[in-house]
């Protein structure tokens, strides 16, 4: 995204992106023969899961990004696990267990080693900084909610209208935004263009949306924490940015909290009544 971005305008990169994503996911659901169909009564859930899953992250990311380094955005988008985990406290009456604790914790303790050195950077990019917290947290949100829909649709088939209505948005944000930057892209943003369409709407988004809507928010949301350790790698390692002790520590950490949540619990040792 941080290629794709570099002298394009960036909601006119997220929106081509998308449109070329299309296509996949359509033909996806038609290989998997899943049905496109939503009843008329979720559409205004799915309107919502829509506005939190994807519009918000992918219209204020791709804006914060500008101003971010890649592997910065990525640390800071990917404090969502730890939203998530208070979205669940606070809305939805969740009671964390020992090891998920310890896994926020360590994931927390990761998140904040990851940007030792970036604080005095931060501090000149305010906006971009706390945008890229507000579009976590707001994607935090939709995560527990993907896991309590009601929608009586398959998951591939909620996710292809929920991309097609952000992507509505984006086309529409970069009309009325962008119209005077257009320009034609280079080779290397049509690379960064054709790896998002194929790679992340194309694939990766609807596993995610999988694992959100069938697996614990807790469970799905710590899966991802691999994300910024692989952002500042691939950061230092493609453009340049340069690398701390920290950083090997925090990815002990990241390690740490996944395991926490993802490693199967011990089963107790006493027999269970039948119900």
């Amino acid at each position: 995204m941080k290629l794709g971005v570099t002298g394009f305008p960036p909601l006119s990169f997220r929106a081509i992106s998308m449109w070329l994503g299309l296509p996949v996911l359509w033909a996806l659901l038609r290989w998997q023969r899943v049905p496109f169909a939503i009843r008329r009564a979720d559409w205004a859930e799915l309107a919502k899961l829509s506005l939190t899953n994807m519009i918000i992250w992918h219209v204020v990311a791709i804006l914060a990004i500008q101003a971010l380094s890649s592997g910065r955005a990525a640390i800071l988008g990917y404090t969502m696990p730890i939203f998530s985990a208070l979205w669940g406290v606070a809305l939805f009456g969740e009671r964390l267990q020992p090891r998920h604790l310890a896994g926020i914790a360590a994931a927390a303790a990761g998140v904040a080693l990851l940007l030792w050195h970036e604080f005095g950077a931060l501090t000149g990019r305010p906006l971009a900084a706390l945008g890229m917290l507000f579009a976590a947290a707001v994607w935090a949100l939709g995560t527990q909610q993907m896991r309590r829909t009601t929608i009586q649709a398959p998951t591939l088939a909620i996710v292809f209208w929920m991309t097609l209505a952000s992507t509505l948005v984006l086309t529409a944000g970069t009309v009325l935004f962008e119209r005077h930057r257009w320009i034609p892209p280079l080779p290397a943003t049509w690379g960064a263009i054709a790896y998002n369409a194929l790679l992340i709407f194309g694939f990766a988004q609807a596993i995610w949306m999988m694992m959100a809507r069938n697996l614990p928010p807790i469970a799905s949301s710590m899966s991802v924490m691999m994300i910024p350790v692989l952002g500042v790698v691939s950061g230092a390692w493609w453009l340049n940015e340069e690398l701390h002790w920290q950083d090997g520590a925090a990815i002990v950490l990241v390690l740490l909290a996944i395991a926490t949540v993802l490693l199967p619990a011990r089963r107790g040792t006493q027999p269970v009544e039948p119900a």
